[in-house]
């Protein structure tokens, strides 16, 4: 398993990557808006994160199995170099669950966080029904910081959050 930079040559391994884990995803956390799930949408989606990412305000990742399939995602979002602070996000497939994946994401996003970007800290959101979510902030180091101000919207009904906070 590899994890790397997104890149814009990725638009259509990540199109199949979505489709595929649409209902899973979706199940899970917000949905993105239809027009996402077509070459088009994603070639922007990817333009506006590498966009951030020479802004400075995101790092954008892959998780690749050996051969090139993607199987998660994972982002370090609203970087704020003043503050010295990011949010982590990760998305797995649904096939590749249970294989310690998000718990590698997680520990890139904080290599990444503490070395290449010089952060001080990190902020994580989780859904009250995402209890694998929080167990894997939770053995990285996160701590439970209280209710968070996100509400998520999963099957079209509203679900709160919870706030971890790393250092």
């Amino acid at each position: 398993m590899q994890i790397r930079t997104l890149t814009t040559a990725d638009a259509s391994a990540l199109l199949e990557f979505e489709l595929a884990n649409r209902d899973w995803f979706e199940s899970q956390v917000d949905a993105r808006a239809p027009d996402f799930y077509n070459l088009f949408g994603v070639a922007a989606h990817i333009g506006d994160y590498l966009a951030r990412h020479a802004a400075g305000t995101m790092h954008p990742c892959l998780l690749l199995e050996d051969d090139g399939a993607i199987v998660g995602r994972c982002n370090l979002k609203d970087i704020d170099r003043i503050a010295r602070r990011a949010e982590v996000g990760y998305r797995i497939a649904a096939t590749a669950i249970g294989r310690g994946l998000a718990g590698a994401a997680l520990t890139h996003l904080m290599e990444l966080a503490y070395g290449r970007w010089e952060l001080r800290g990190l902020d994580a959101h989780v859904t009250i029904a995402n209890a694998a979510s929080a167990r894997v902030l939770e053995r990285a180091g996160f701590a439970l910081a209280g209710p968070s101000p996100i509400l998520a919207r999963v099957a079209e009904q509203p679900l709160a959050c919870l706030h971890y906070r790393h250092h």
